[in-house]
């Protein structure tokens, strides 16, 4: 049985699950029925943050443009354009003995592609949850549901998982940010072009 987190809630991860190695955070959504006459197109990404709260170089941002950090340590699953069908839309997997020893946290994210264009907020999704699932066993070890209605943001930091004391815990943010990706993006200090 996974753990069901609540906003703000923290969880051990590693410290319960000895020799826990790598995992997959899975991030799902759904579209709401009515029609903005355009497709959504959702992006999960990662931000790898140092002690400062910011990713240390642009290579710690894993996301559809950079699938996969050079340690290995965390790799994109590729782009779901559309979010369709049941379960986890995008994927990440991780390898907690591959961090590197100056990222201290893991942010989770979820942005909506080109949402001034198409004119879309998290106010038109649903059920978007992010799940960690042992992927030794497959079995789902926490699950954090976004209940809360966003309205007119564009982008959500869904969870985070930071070191502590030597050991990986997992916090559900689920903080919403007006300006899409290029909003976190500059508040994990990555320069946009």
């Amino acid at each position: 049985m996974p753990i069901n987190l609540s906003k703000g809630q923290k969880v051990d991860l590693t410290k319960g699950n000895p020799g826990l190695k790598n995992i997959m955070v899975g991030l799902g959504w759904d579209v709401n029925a009515f029609d903005s006459g355009a497709d959504f197109d959702l992006d999960a990404a990662a931000f790898m943050l140092g002690s400062n709260g910011k990713c240390p170089t642009e290579k710690e941002f894993v996301f559809y443009g950079n699938l996969t950090h050079p340690s290995d340590a965390v790799k994109h699953m590729g782009d779901n354009l559309t979010g369709e069908g049941e379960g986890d839309d995008e994927q990440i997997q991780i390898d907690l003995t591959k961090i590197p020893s100056n990222v201290e946290k893991v942010a989770f994210t979820v942005t909506i592609y080109d949402a001034d264009v198409r004119r879309q907020n998290f106010g038109q999704v649903s059920n978007a949850f992010i799940r960690i699932v042992d992927e030794s066993n497959n079995s789902e070890l926490i699950r954090y549901d976004l209940g809360e209605d966003f309205s007119i943001e564009t982008a959500v930091v869904v969870g985070e998982l930071y070191r502590h004391n030597g050991e990986w815990k997992f916090n559900a943010i689920g903080s919403g940010f007006q300006g899409g990706l290029a909003a976190l993006c500059g508040h994990y200090g990555i320069e946009v072009a």
